[in-house]
């Protein structure tokens, strides 16, 4: 397994659970020091992003995964959208997206963008619409040969997916998505976070290594080696990303996520 941190380029997003914010440099530098894989990136839009040249700034750094919640949190964007014409802007937004990554050897994320049901929207419909995106999502990431992250929330933040179950059933037969299982979200979704993960097996794609209070591993209360020892279980080899609230600042929760990773994958 491998260990990554997030960075946050986004403003609107201020407060959210990223452990470094607004610069660039700074976070791969830091993250590079404090011997991390590689580096979790959440920017604005994707104009911003190729315009970062990125490949340059890391300077063969790995980026372990390129986040899209800007596009609700800044852009109001959602794959549920029952307008068509927004709906579509939300899909392009992500497909940009997914290029960008696909050109750092990495894959992008869906949460957030994923949306949820309203007074004027009912359940079933908003995930009919969200499946048809995906569905478009999953022949873009076939092209590229880079898979998308799906990632199941709490019920606090979608009622579309909330467990890695629901995650199987809503991306079932799209070969090219795979499940991002967040810690945070499992400890309130999921009865057995471990039994959860053995049981989505080879589809999950990337962890955010967070406690149950959203701080930094070893902050909260999380059971945290038979997770590890699930994630073994399935041959899981890839990253552990700290998608933190930077407590008590952004090097504390980085060295604490640092540190709890050596930690439990050296032991367990």
């Amino acid at each position: 397994m491998k260990s990554a941190v997030t960075v946050s380029l986004v403003p609107e997003a201020s407060g959210g659970p990223f452990v470094f914010w607004d610069d660039l440099d700074f976070a791969i530098r830091s993250a590079r020091e404090l011997g991390f894989d590689g580096i979790e990136i959440f920017p604005p839009d994707p104009d911003t992003l190729r315009g970062l040249n990125v490949a340059q700034r890391i300077q063969g750094f790995p980026v372990a995964a390129i986040g899209t919640g800007a596009g609700w949190v800044k852009h109001r964007l959602l794959l549920c959208d029952p307008d068509r014409e927004q709906r579509q802007r939300a899909i392009e937004f992500v497909r940009s997206m997914m290029r960008i990554a696909s050109e750092l050897s990495a894959p992008a994320i869906v949460g957030s963008m994923q949306g949820r049901s309203t007074p004027t929207l009912p359940k079933s419909e908003a995930k009919a619409l969200l499946r048809d995106s995906l569905e478009t999502l999953n022949e873009e990431a076939e092209k590229l040969g880079q898979p998308l992250l799906f990632e199941p929330l709490n019920r606090y933040e979608t009622d579309q997916a909330n467990t890695l179950e629901q995650g199987l059933e809503l991306t079932g037969g799209l070969n090219n998505l795979l499940l991002l299982a967040d810690l945070f979200h499992m400890n309130i979704e999921e009865a057995n976070v471990a039994e959860s993960i053995r049981h989505a097996g080879h589809k999950i794609g990337h962890v955010h290594f967070a406690d149950s209070n959203r701080m930094a591993i070893g902050f909260g209360h999380l059971e945290v080696p038979s997770i590890i020892q699930s994630l073994r279980s399935i041959a899981y080899a890839k990253y552990l990303s700290a998608e933190v609230l930077s407590r008590p600042d952004a090097m504390g929760a980085a060295r604490q996520t640092i540190e709890s990773f050596r930690k439990f994958t050296s032991s367990t």
